[in-house]
Order: C-alpha cells, then structure tokens, then sequence
C-alpha cells in the first residue's frame, strides 16, 4: 500500500486476530453457560477481561470462602483485553507524566505497583500447561523524525532524577538498529521492564483459573440493570445475581456512568496483525522479543509474534460523541485501519510487501490524566475500575488487586495507592468534550505527519494540537 492511500488493505471488523487464533486452539471448547434464573453470592462481577478475571482470582486467592459469580456480555477475552498489542510493561516509562500529575513519591509507588503486576502476570502466564506466547524483553522507545528526537532524554532524565537511572537507557541509533534496523529509525530509550504475550490467550487462561478456582462463570449474559441496596441485584436477560459485593469491570460501558463521565472519554485504537515473514524479520535484525513503539502522541506500538508476524497498532482512532460506545467507527473506521498500515510501511519497510491478515479497532477508556483509577460508589458497595488508556495489561492486575482490596475493604498497599486514593480531574462536557477534542485529534495527527515527511505543520493544525497545553489538560499532550 502506498502511503497516500486513504483505505487499508483489509477492512477492520471484529473478532481481533488473537481472539480467532486463540479460540480456534481450544479445539471446540464449549462456551461457559449463560445465567438462567436467580442466584445469590457475596460477590458479582460484571465484565469477563483482564480486570474482571484478575479481580476474581484476587478475591479467590485471599478469601477462598467467597462465593463469586462473573458474567460477560459476549465470551471472556473478546472484548479489549483480546484486542489490544499484548505488550506487557508497567508504568516506567511514564514517570514524567505521572510526575506531574500524582508527585513523585506517588509515581514512583504506581511504577513500583507495575513492577509487582509484572511479576505476577509472569508467574501466572508461565506456569506449566499454560500456553500464552509469554516472551520476555524489554520496552524500546524509537524517534522516528527529528521532531521526536527531543523526547528521549526526558526519560532518561526523569529515570535519574527520581533514583531509578537503571530503569532507563538512551540508545544510539547504532543501538537502535542492533535491536531492528530501519531507515526512520533514530535514536531511541531502552525500558528495561517488558515482555510481549499473546493477549486473548491470556484472557483465555484466567478465565480457565477461575473456574478452577470456584468462580462461576457465566458468558453471554450481559448486565441490563443494577440495583444497588442491601443486597445489590445485577439484572440479566434471564436471571439476576444478589450479591452483597458488586465489580463493574466493563472497560469504556462505565464512561455512561454519572460517577465516571466527567473523568473519562472514549477513543479508539487499530491495529493489525500481518502474514508470517520470520525470514523478514530477520534481514531486519529483528531477532529478540523487544516491544516496540514510536514517540509520537498518538503512538505507533509494535511487536512480533511466535509464529514471525508483527503486530502493528495506532492510537489515533474515533472519539464517541458523550461515551457512545457502540459508535460503530470505534470498531470499523477504515481511515483509522489505513494509518496502522501507513505506519507498517513507513516504520517498518523490509515488510513493504508483506500481507495483512486482519485489521481491527476497539474503544479506549482515556481518563483525564491517563491513569486508571478504582472507586466505590459513594454509600454503596458497588466498585468499579476503568481509565487505562490503552495502557492495559500490565495496570489490569493492579486493577485486580486494588478491586479485591476495596471489595474486602482492606487498607493495604493496593487500596492505598493513588490510583485508588487521587483527586480525579475533569474533562469539559460535551458537546465541547469530543468536538474538542476531534479537533485536537486531527491538529496532532496532521502535525505528526507533517513532522515525518520534514515540513513544518500549518497553523491551523498547530493551534488545534496546542489546545490541551493551554487549558491544562493531559489528553492530547504533546
């Protein structure tokens, strides 16, 4: 594909690669039944990804005795956590920004969180009988124009002056090309905490463990009300979960609720998968098991596969008019498909002739300061995380924990941190919220662009990118 070329290759659509490459090596496993009738049990969870199942285990693995019940609207694993880059890191890299949202000593102790979830979600994915493409390497950042090049030291620097210096490495563009060779390559930082997984097969495993540890599992059973009181009742299509103990784990459905709205918008994310090309791969230099991504705001992420296939996403897609999350752009957008292509053939040119498999897309749940947070409703016993911003795997154990924590109302370390503990900032209402911010969204886009072929951006595009900086918002800094 050219890079003027509006259309990808392949229309985006659902289900992601990983989800049909992960189902199909179940070998005709029957989906868990949905729920039927009524039932009660301390605890019911709603939403069976990532957050949900690590909140269930969590629970499980503290309090052996509770009677747990999780419902997915679809099969465990289809949704996000089957659809995102299956990089898995925590939150070194983003200790400027956390900085200067939360302080240092908070920072520092959310980096520290992600460095246990690292730990943990190894543990889990590497234990005997478990299958989940878990490789271990390190996260590299590349400057990919010279507009990017400045950004490099801020990680660097930031590493420094907070006492971790070990955590982060500036690479040389010889360096750079020792782990993959490219001609937009520059120079780049080596993140020292990272390791690539197979996402759906992930989600898939947790499921598994949770069932084998008691938890009653029911898919296709989505939630249509709550009731929250003494007891709670989640309300089904065909039945209803009492339960002294609710978890709303639904990823970008919670930025409809009046406690979550003001601190979260819904954007999108593409990605694709492409044929297999080891012998590509290697020609690149490309041999080890680094994660890859780009500096620019709205960042390109790649990685490879087992099986010699590269991943390659764009955080760039549609924003939901006030929190629609079944916009149905979020999922098939076709410009947004075309620039994660854009972005192979441009980062990526030793695969200029390789095919695509699949293209998909799907919601982000970007919080007004680009961390998750996890709450109880005021004067209930309904808790509820959400906010990742597109930064999934590796924070969704924390969720997990933080979640169990609040549900066994624990002080611990998990309920004391401040994605539990912070002020939540606000974003402006709509219909100033997402006209704003598409606004903001085609300013960087185009200035990000315009940056890669050399020239200097308009004015236009550059006023629109400046919007957040100047009313003090974290979402679209550059």
């Amino acid at each position: 594909m050219s890079q003027s070329s509006a259309l990808p290759s392949v229309a985006p659509g659902d289900p992601s690669w990983w989800f049909s490459e992960a189902i199909g090596t179940e070998g005709g496993r029957p989906d868990s039944p949905s729920l039927s009738g009524a039932i009660t049990v301390d605890v019911a969870i709603v939403g069976g990804g990532f957050t949900g199942l690590w909140t269930a285990l969590a629970l499980k693995e503290r309090s052996p005795q509770l009677s747990i019940a999780l419902i997915e609207a679809g099969r465990c694993g289809s949704g996000a956590s089957g659809k995102n880059g299956g990089k898995v890191s925590g939150y070194w890299g983003s200790l400027a920004g956390m900085e200067a949202n939360i302080g240092a000593n908070g920072a520092l102790a959310v980096a520290r969180a992600g460095a246990r979830a690292q730990d943990a979600i190894r543990a889990f994915s590497t234990a005997p009988g478990r299958d989940v493409w878990w490789r271990e390497g390190a996260s590299i950042r590349v400057s990919a124009s010279p507009a990017q090049d400045a950004k490099i030291k801020g990680y660097v620097e930031t590493a420094k002056r907070l006492g971790v210096p070990d955590i982060a490495h500036e690479l040389s563009p010889e360096q750079v090309a020792s782990y993959c060779r490219s001609p937009v390559f520059r120079g780049g930082v080596y993140l020292t905490e990272g390791a690539t997984v197979q996402p759906a097969r992930l989600a898939r495993a947790l499921r598994q463990a949770a069932i084998d540890a008691g938890v009653s599992v029911y898919e296709n059973t989505p939630m249509v009300g709550l009731d929250s009181g003494t007891p709670n009742r989640v309300r089904t299509p065909s039945g209803e979960i009492i339960a002294r103990e609710v978890v709303l784990a639904t990823n970008i459905e919670l930025a409809r609720r009046p406690e979550v709205k003001a601190h979260v918008s819904v954007f999108s994310s593409f990605a694709l998968m492409t044929e297999p090309a080891p012998e590509k791969l290697a020609a690149m230099r490309w041999n080890n098991d680094e994660g890859l991504a780009d500096m620019r705001m709205f960042v390109h992420y790649f990685r490879k596969t087992v099986d010699g296939r590269v991943l390659m996403g764009s955080g760039s897609g549609p924003i939901a008019f006030a929190a629609n999350t079944q916009d149905p752009s979020l999922t098939t957008d076709r410009a947004s498909g075309a620039r994660a292509e854009k972005g192979l053939r441009r980062l990526l040119p030793g695969l200029g002739d390789v095919g695509i498999a699949k293209i998909w897309g799907g919601g982000i749940d970007v919080s007004a300061d680009r961390l998750p947070f996890f709450r109880t409703v005021p004067g209930t016993r309904v808790h509820y995380g959400c906010g990742y911003s597109g930064h999934g795997v590796n924070p969704t154990y924390i969720g997990g924990q933080c979640l169990a924590s609040l549900v066994l109302d624990a002080k611990d370390e998990w309920s004391s941190l401040p994605l539990c503990t912070r002020s939540l900032p606000s974003l402006p209402p709509e219909p100033f919220r997402a006209a704003g911010g598409r606004l903001v969204r085609w300013g960087i886009i185009g200035c990000e662009e315009a940056e890669e072929r050399g020239e200097k951006p308009g004015l236009a595009m550059s006023a629109a990118a400046a919007i957040p900086r100047i009313f003090g918002l974290r979402i679209g800094t550059r």
